[in-house]
C-alpha cells in the first residue's frame, strides 16, 4: 500500500482509526471485488479518502458490513465499509486508475530492473486496471478518462523537463492535481450535495500538489541513484522551496474544507488536516534527523534546562511517548478527540 496519509495508534483517538480502518479494509475488499484478488494491491491510502469525503457529506452513503478474518488485521474480524458504497467503489476505480498511471510511469522511467519481460508483465496490468477502473468509475457516473488523460499529460510534460530542463515545479503538479480535484469533486455528486463540488475540486487540487511534492521528495535519492525522472530535480526546486509550497498547500486544504457542508467531518478534518501535516513533517525530517554538533548541543542545553520534558523531534528513543505526560487531557475519555494532537508523534 502507499500514500501519504498513513495514521499511527501512538496519537490517533481510537474511533477515529477504526473508522479510518473501515474505510481501508472496505476499499481493499472493493477492489477484490470488482477486480480480483491481485488487484488488492492497488489499495492506496489516499484515495480512501474518497471514500471518507463521500460519508462525511452524506452518512448513510457507507454502510458497513462485518469482514471476516484477515492476515492484515492479526486475522480478526471487522467492521468495514460495504463494496457497495458509491464512495468505495469510486475509490475503487481512482485507485486502479492512478496505480495503472503508475505502473505506465514506472516502465516510462526505464525501470526494467528485472528484465524486459517484467516491463512487458506491467504494461499488461496497467491496461487491465485501466479497463477495470473505467468499469467501476461508470458505475457510479465517473469517467476514469479524465484520470488517464491526466497520467499521459504528466508523461509528456516529464519528457519535455527531462530534454529542455528548467521550468516550473507546479508545471508538472498540475496533471496529479487536476486528477484528485476531479474525484473529490465527484463525492458531492454521489452525496447528492452539488453545492459542495467547486470547494472539493480546490481541496482536491490542494491535496494533490502535496501528494506529488511529498512524493518526489521521498523518492529524490533513490530516483538521482537510478537515473529516473524527478520533479525536484528537473526544475532545479530545492527542499526549502518545496517545503514552502507544501505548506501553503496545506493551508489552502484546510480553507478549502470548510467551504464544504459536511454532516460528520471530524475524520475528514483529522486526516486532511492533522495527517496531512504529519506527512509533510515526516517527508521533510531527514535533515532533522542529522544535526551537526551546534544543534546537538543546543538540543542538549535544552532538554537539560526543561527536565527532559523536551525531546529534539530526532530522539527516537522518546519519541513513541513524548508529550503523553505533558498532555493535561491524557487518561480522559474524550469522545470530540481535541486531546489527540497534543502528541508529537514522529511515526
Amino acid at each position: 500500500m502507499f500514500g501519504i496519509i498513513r495514521p499511527c495508534g501512538e496519537h490517533g483517538c481510537p474511533s477515529l482509526r477504526a473508522a479510518w480502518q473501515a474505510h481501508l479494509c472496505g476499499l481493499c475488499l472493493t477492489l477484490r471485488d470488482g477486480q480480483g484478488q491481485a488487484a488488492r494491491l492497488a489499495t492506496n491510502y489516499d484515495t480512501l479518502i474518497i471514500s471518507v469525503l463521500t460519508e462525511a457529506q452524506l452518512v448513510s452513503a457507507a454502510p458497513r458490513r462485518t469482514a471476516g478474518p484477515c492476515a492484515l488485521r492479526g486475522f480478526r474480524a471487522a467492521e468495514v465499509v460495504d463494496a457497495r458504497a458509491a464512495g468505495a467503489r469510486l475509490a475503487a476505480a481512482v485507485s486502479l486508475a492512478l496505480s495503472a498511471g503508475k505502473l505506465r510511469d514506472q516502465v516510462a522511467d526505464g525501470d526494467t530492473a528485472l528484465g524486459p519481460a517484467f516491463g512487458t508483465a506491467r504494461r499488461r496490468l496497467a491496461a487491465r486496471w485501466e479497463a477495470g477502473g473505467a468499469r467501476l468509475g461508470a458505475g457510479v457516473g465517473f469517467d476514469t478518462a479524465v484520470l488517464v488523460a491526466t497520467v499521459d499529460r504528466q508523461l509528456g510534460l516529464e519528457r519535455r523537463a527531462t530534454s529542455h530542463g528548467g521550468g516550473s515545479v507546479l508545471e508538472l503538479t498540475a496533471p496529479t492535481e487536476e486528477a484528485v480535484a476531479a474525484a473529490f469533486a465527484h463525492t458531492a455528486v454521489l452525496a447528492g450535495r452539488p453545492g459542495n463540488a467547486a470547494a472539493l475540486a480546490e481541496a482536491g487540487r490542494f491535496f494533490g500538489r502535496i501528494a506529488h511534492l511529498l512524493d518526489a521528495v521521498e523518492d529524490r535519492a533513490a530516483d538521482a541513484a537510478r537515473g529516473a525522472f524527478n520533479p525536484l530535480t528537473a526544475t532545479g526546486t530545492g527542499e526549502r522551496e518545496a517545503r514552502r509550497l507544501c505548506d501553503d498547500a496545506a493551508r489552502g486544504l484546510t480553507l478549502a474544507l470548510w467551504e464544504v457542508e459536511f454532516e460528520e467531518r471530524h475524520l475528514v478534518d483529522t486526516l486532511l488536516g492533522t495527517e496531512v501535516h504529519r506527512a509533510v513533517e515526516r517527508a521533510f525530517r531527514a535533515s532533522y534527523e542529522r544535526p551537526g554538533w551546534i544543534r546537538k548541543a543546543g538540543a542538549g542545553i535544552l532538554t537539560f534546562l526543561t527536565c527532559g520534558r523536551w525531546q529534539p523531534r530526532w530522539n527516537r528513543r522518546d519519541a513513541r511517548h513524548r508529550g503523553r505526560d505533558r498532555c493535561s487531557l491524557d487518561g480522559l475519555d474524550c469522545s470530540c478527540c481535541e486531546c489527540c494532537n497534543c502528541c508529537d508523534c514522529s511515526c
